[in-house]
C-alpha cells in the first residue's frame, strides 16, 4: 500500500518535470533565453568627469544670460543710440549717437548733467546714512538678543516684521503716516509733543523728504543687519565673555575685544549687500512720492526711470544706467581689494 500510494505521485511529479525538461518548446526552454537577458547589466551613458561640473552649472548659466546679461548688453546697445519717443515703435532703427548719451549725462553745467549729479548727491547721502544706521541698530539688537529672557523669542520675531513685509504695502503705510494734514508723524510731533511751534511740516515734498526717505529705507534695513549678525553671533563661544568676565572686562571692552572681532568677516560682507540695495533701491522712492520724486527724495534709480519713461529719453537713461553699473562695480572692486588686503594683512 505503501509503494502504490507513492510510487503514482512520484511517477506523476517526475513525468511532469521530465515533460516539462523534454519539450523543446515547453515554457522551461522558453523561459530561459529572457532571464538569461534580464540578468545582464544595462548599459550606462558615462560622461566624462570634466564635464559633468559644466552640464550641472548649464541652467543656471543660461538662466543668468536671459535674465541679466542679455539685457545688460541691449542696454549698452542703447546708450549710442537716439532712441527717442519718434523712433520707439522701430527702436531698432535708432541713429547711432556715439558717446554723445554720455557726453549729456557727465556735463554738468548743463540741465540734464546737473540734475544727475544732484540725485547721485542725495542716493549717496542716503546710502551712508542708511547702511551707518541699520548696522548699528542691527548690531546693537543682535547683542542685546543674545542675553536670554523672558519673551527673547516674540521679540526676536516682532523685529524681523519690517524686512517680511511686502514692500508696496510697508512703504504705503509709511507714505499714509507722513500725510500732512493726516499723517500720525504730524499728529504726533505737533499736536501731542508740540515740537514744530504749531507747524505741520511737509515731509513727502521739499527738504524733507529726504528724512522721510531715510527713515522708510533704514526701518526696511536694519531688520536684516539684525539677522545676519544674529546669525553670526552664534558661532562665537561664549566661555570667551564668561573668560573676559572673570578678567574684569566690562559689556563695552567685550564688545569691542570680542564681538567686533568675531564679526568682522561679517560685517565686510553685509556693508557691502546694504550699500548695494540701498545705492539701487526704487520701489522705495517710487512708492512713497510716485514717478515725480522731489529733489530731496530723488535717488538715482528713480531719475533714470524719469529720464526714460517720463521724457522717453531711453538713450540718455541707458547711458545713465551703464555709468551707474560700472560706478558700482568701481566701489565694489575697491572695497573686496580694500577688505582683502586688510584680512591678509592681519593674518
Amino acid at each position: 500500500m505503501t509503494s502504490a500510494n507513492v510510487s503514482p505521485g512520484t511517477t506523476r511529479a517526475g513525468g511532469a518535470a521530465g515533460g516539462r525538461r523534454g519539450r523543446p518548446g515547453g515554457p522551461g526552454a522558453a523561459g530561459g533565453a529572457p532571464t538569461a537577458r534580464a540578468r545582464r547589466p544595462r548599459r550606462r551613458l558615462r560622461l566624462p568627469p570634466r564635464l559633468l561640473p559644466y552640464l550641472l552649472l548649464a541652467p543656471a548659466v543660461v538662466a543668468e544670460l536671459v535674465v541679466h546679461v542679455v539685457p545688460i548688453a541691449v542696454g549698452v546697445w542703447m546708450s549710442f543710440r537716439d532712441l527717442t519717443l519718434f523712433y520707439i515703435r522701430d527702436w531698432a532703427k535708432a541713429p547711432g549717437k556715439g558717446l554723445g548719451n554720455y557726453r549729456i549725462a557727465v556735463d554738468f553745467d548743463a540741465a540734464i548733467g546737473k540734475d544727475l549729479l544732484g540725485s547721485f548727491l542725495v542716493t549717496v547721502g542716503v546710502t551712508v546714512l542708511a547702511v551707518g544706521l541699520s548696522w548699528l541698530l542691527g548690531t546693537a539688537a543682535a547683542i542685546l538678543m543674545q542675553e536670554r529672557f523672558r519673551g527673547r523669542g516674540l521679540l526676536r520675531a516682532a523685529f524681523l516684521v519690517p524686512y517680511a513685509l511686502p514692500v508696496y504695502a510697508a512703504v504705503m503705510t509709511w507714505g499714509f503716516l507722513f500725510q500732512r494734514d493726516t499723517g500720525m508723524v504730524d499728529h504726533v510731533l505737533v499736536d501731542q509733543l508740540h515740537l514744530t511751534g504749531g507747524d505741520r511740516p511737509f515731509w513727502l515734498i521739499g527738504g524733507n523728504s529726504f528724512w522721510a526717505l531715510l527713515t522708510v529705507i533704514v526701518w526696511r534695513s536694519w531688520p536684516f543687519a539684525f539677522l545676519v549678525l544674529m546669525a553670526g553671533l552664534q558661532n562665537v563661544p561664549r566661555d570667551l565673555y564668561e573668560a573676559s568676565a572673570l578678567d574684569g572686562a566690562g559689556v563695552w571692552r567685550q564688545i569691542r575685544h570680542i564681538t567686533l572681532p568675531a564679526l568682522r568677516p561679517v560685517n565686510q560682507v553685509l556693508v557691502l549687500v546694504l550699500f548695494l540695495w540701498t545705492f539701487n533701491d526704487f520701489n522705495t522712492p517710487f512708492v512713497l512720492f510716485g514717478k515725480a520724486a522731489p529733489d530731496g527724495g530723488d535717488l538715482v534709480s528713480l531719475h533714470i526711470y524719469q529720464t526714460s519713461f517720463i521724457t522717453w529719453n531711453f538713450g540718455a537713461g541707458s547711458a545713465m544706467s551703464v555709468l551707474l553699473l560700472l560706478f558700482l562695480l568701481l566701489v565694489t572692486a575697491v572695497y573686496l581689494i580694500a577688505t582683502s588686503r586688510r584680512r591678509t594683512a592681519r593674518a
